[in-house]
């Protein structure tokens, strides 16, 4: 069962740059079509193209792969041959004002429309106070002013003359007017009144009633007068209105006769203009003559024909196809647009005008692309995108007014139809989150393209990516790649996707290496990008990150941390993890030690008892205990007491890559066998005892690898690997170098039989026909050691139930 190291090609999978056929990028054409993502290409095409509610689309992938980038490339090459959206325009509404009117018209009518209008304002802001400062204008206002004048005048006079025929004065008091009797063409005195006969003075006070009843009759009747020369003056006023303005609005219906809703609007503008126009003419003539409305935001508010014009919100004039909007601070505002307000003497005011457009107004036709995370990290933005795609229209609506917090008099403009697809791009977390934690969100977004963070790597795959890193060149300006520079980008890309087999499609790592690979040539003055180029980025970007691997293996070096490399215990194994620290990941190796004794059958895994062990981690110690149980003194209970620790572990253990070595360390203690510190181990195990793959074997090999050659390598000194992560290998190649030349070892490793005779230099030992060990392997120690326990166990067992016994009889005598 003896397992030979990996050899030196098996380490390491190079790109060979003499199989291409091109000695640089430039030889290369461009690549137009994504690499690798066939699933998610079919995906983005069938929710871009499939019409029906709900089929909204979920781009998913890890940060890097492009998925914007991609979307926008389909989606704009798709939008191009698809028909530009509508116009959409808010009006105002005459009759109820906080409520106005969108208006859809065809592409490129609405900003004729509006220019169209605002031409019409302005000759109405001439042509309108002209026409009443017209000669005629004024004779026939003079006629009507003095005709109501007279008949008021001529009621009073015939009253007058009545009373003087009857020597009764009508007079004028501070209360109104009231009669008095005349004397020698003078009003008598109260005095001479009353000297007068009775009889007399009787008569008069008759007349004086009688007169004072006509009196009463005339004033009655003033405003039923005023009121008909209001009536007579508005039905001036709107005969002028109407002979100025009918000629110019009329000529507008005839250019817009074909669009629904246009012929309704101007004529209630025309039926408003009659009714306010000296309203009108006074708020022109106020901004005019107030000095202080001459700023921007005064002459804003006080333009009273400001009420006519067109607040065109959307417009697909100068688009070719479709729209495809990529909002990238996509805020409730920003989303569904706003209604903004002026401050105007300490009050907010607003009207028609001020509505602005949100993404999804410039949208609507076509395609909005938005990032999730930051759609979630909005307040009431999740909740106001859900409630428009399902209702499938737009409303305004401020957070404020949603909440009832504010009191501010605003607009509520009618909704807008909504048809346009929404594209959510963002990681598979939020993916899975929302399906599970929210019930609308898989009515909504019904499609799902998943990125692949990886792509296959064969001699199609390679060229494939060449023809890719020609594309970034160009696009980025940078300078060429000879071949051999292509294949060191290509072997590192295999190394990010921790496969020697796979290439990582993180384009965004990889646009960066190429910036700094260009760096690197710019600096060495040569017009194109050598390998030694590129790996110069690679060896900076490590350098520029690894301060903290530095400092963690200064501390082993000085004996902070305790880590052999040499030499053999019991009990006591090296066990290899890693730590991610932001986008840069080292291995680190730590000591693992075990300890039994006689106990009732309890593996303690101290990382779980303190709570810095995470689940997994757990788990897999929960595995090894049941490996144990199930493999050795099957018919005898387990009788050990066992504790595993990861020394000098001050922070959090998570996983189970260490379950194996903290097998092979619980084996070493109960066998009392020593193992060799100059192997480092990594693996996860199950039941059965077979070593399964773990993540990050790059890193871990190359951690311990650095300690030792820290030390200096004795050639005995290696690492144990699960046999399966054999295709993931893609070691540095010093660290290649020194396994070719018998200095270091890398041994792949099938089951815990295979690795427990590595690192004991024993036989491991298979049960034989009488379901035995043989003695002297490792196996055998381990069961002795087992049944002991079970032996020891029973005859304390025994003699404390023989003591109770006997104190019993002792008590009952």
């Amino acid at each position: 069962m003896t397992i030979a190291p990996l050899s030196a090609d098996k380490l390491r999978r190079d790109c060979d740059a003499s199989r291409f056929d091109f000695e640089s990028t430039d030889d290369l054409q461009d690549l137009n079509d994504v690499i690798g993502q066939e699933r998610a290409l079919e995906a983005i095409h069938f929710g871009a193209t499939i019409d029906q509610d709900g089929y909204n689309l979920f781009v998913l992938g890890p940060p890097g792969t492009g998925k914007h980038t991609t979307v926008a490339g389909i989606l704009e090459a798709k939008a191009a041959k698809e028909a530009p959206p509508s116009d959409w325009v808010y009006l105002n509404n005459f009759e109820t004002p906080h409520r106005p009117i969108a208006l859809c018209l065809p592409r490129g009518r609405g900003h004729a429309l509006q220019t169209e209008i605002r031409h019409l304002t302005d000759e109405l802001r001439t042509a309108v106070p002209a026409a009443f400062e017209s000669e005629d204008y004024r004779n026939r206002r003079q006629v009507l002013v003095d005709a109501a004048r007279e008949r008021h005048d001529g009621a009073f006079e015939a009253l007058r003359k009545k009373a003087e025929e009857k020597r009764i004065a009508l007079v004028r008091t501070p209360l109104g007017f009231g009669f008095a009797p005349i004397k020698d063409d003078a009003v008598m005195e109260p005095q001479e009144f009353n000297a007068l006969p009775a009889e007399e003075r009787k008569r008069i006070e008759t007349e004086i009633e009688a007169l004072q009843t006509e009196l009463e009759a005339v004033v009655k009747r003033i405003p039923t007068w005023a009121m008909e020369q209001r009536d007579a003056l508005r039905d001036l006023n709107r005969e002028v209105t109407a002979l100025t303005i009918d000629q110019p609005i009329n000529k507008l219906r005839e250019r817009f006769v074909d669009i629904p809703g246009i012929q309704q609007h101007l004529e209630a503008v025309r039926e408003d203009l009659l009714d306010n126009v000296h309203m009108l003419l006074q708020i022109e003539h106020a901004s005019e003559e107030n000095p202080s409305a001459e700023g921007p935001r005064n002459r804003h508010l006080v333009n009273g024909f400001k009420r006519y014009e067109i607040n065109l919100m959307v417009s697909g004039e100068c688009l070719e196809g479709a729209p495809v909007i990529f909002e990238d601070n996509p805020t409730l505002q920003n989303l569904i647009g706003r209604v903004e307000h002026i401050s105007e003497m300490g009050a907010l005011i607003t009207d028609f005008t001020l509505i602005k457009a949100g993404a999804l107004h410039r949208a609507n036709g076509g395609y909005l692309i938005l990032d999730v995370r930051k759609v979630l990290s909005q307040p009431f933005a999740w909740e106001a995108l859900k409630r428009t795609l399902k209702a499938g229209k737009i409303r305004i609506e401020a957070p404020g007014q949603m909440l009832s917090l504010i009191s501010t008099v605003s607009l509520e403009p009618a909704d807008i139809p909504l048809k346009a697809k929404v594209i959510l791009c963002g990681e598979p977390f939020f993916y899975y989150l929302l399906g599970i934690y929210d019930p609308e969100f898989p009515t909504l977004f019904k499609v799902a393209a998943d990125f692949d963070d990886s792509m296959a790597r064969d001699e199609d795959g390679e060229l494939l990516f060449a023809r890719l890193l020609a594309t970034m060149v160009r696009r980025e300006g940078l300078r060429p790649l000879e071949a051999s520079a292509v294949a060191r980008v290509i072997e590192h890309s295999a190394r990010m996707a921790q496969d020697a087999e796979k290439l990582s499609v993180d384009l965004r790592t990889v646009v960066d290496l190429l910036k700094e690979t260009d760096f690197f040539a710019g600096t060495a003055g040569v017009r194109k990008s050598k390998s030694v180029h590129v790996q110069k980025a690679i060896d900076a970007q490590i350098h520029r990150a690894d301060r903290l691997r530095d400092r963690s293996y200064e501390a082993i070096q000085r004996g902070f941390v305790l880590l052999e490399t040499e030499g053999a215990a019991v009990g006591q194994i090296n066990g290899l993890s890693v730590l991610q620290l932001g986008s840069f990941a080292f291995g680190r190796p730590s000591r693992i030690t075990a300890r039994v004794r006689l106990g009732a059958g309890k593996v303690v895994d101290i990382e779980r008892e303190v709570e810095l062990g995470g689940p997994v981690h757990s788990k897999g110690v929960l595995i090894l205990s049941s490996y144990l149980a199930g493999h050795f003194a099957i018919d005898q209970p387990l009788s050990l007491s066992a504790s595993l620790v990861f020394e000098q572990s001050y922070g959090g253990v998570e996983g189970d890559s260490a379950s194996s070595a903290e097998l092979y360390a619980l084996l070493s203690a109960l066998a009392q066998v020593p193992l060799n510190q100059g192997l480092a181990v990594t693996g996860s195990v199950n039941q059965n005892g077979q070593v399964q793959a773990i993540g990050g074997v790059n890193e871990k090999i190359e951690g311990f690898f650095d300690i030792c050659k820290q030390r200096g390598l004795t050639g005995d000194q290696g690492v144990m690997i699960p046999a399966v992560n054999q295709k993931h290998l893609m070691l540095r190649q010093d660290v290649v170098d020194a396994v070719a030349e018998g200095r270091f070892a890398v041994y792949p490793v099938e089951t815990i039989e295979q690795g427990i005779e590595l690192l004991t230099g024993m036989d491991a030992g298979t049960r034989d026909a009488d379901g035995t060990f043989p003695e002297g392997s490792v196996n055998r120690l381990v069961e002795n050691r087992l049944l002991a326990f079970a032996t020891a166990r029973r005859r304390f067992g025994q003699a404390h139930k023989d003591c109770g016994e006997q104190e019993a009889r002792n008590g009952h005598s």
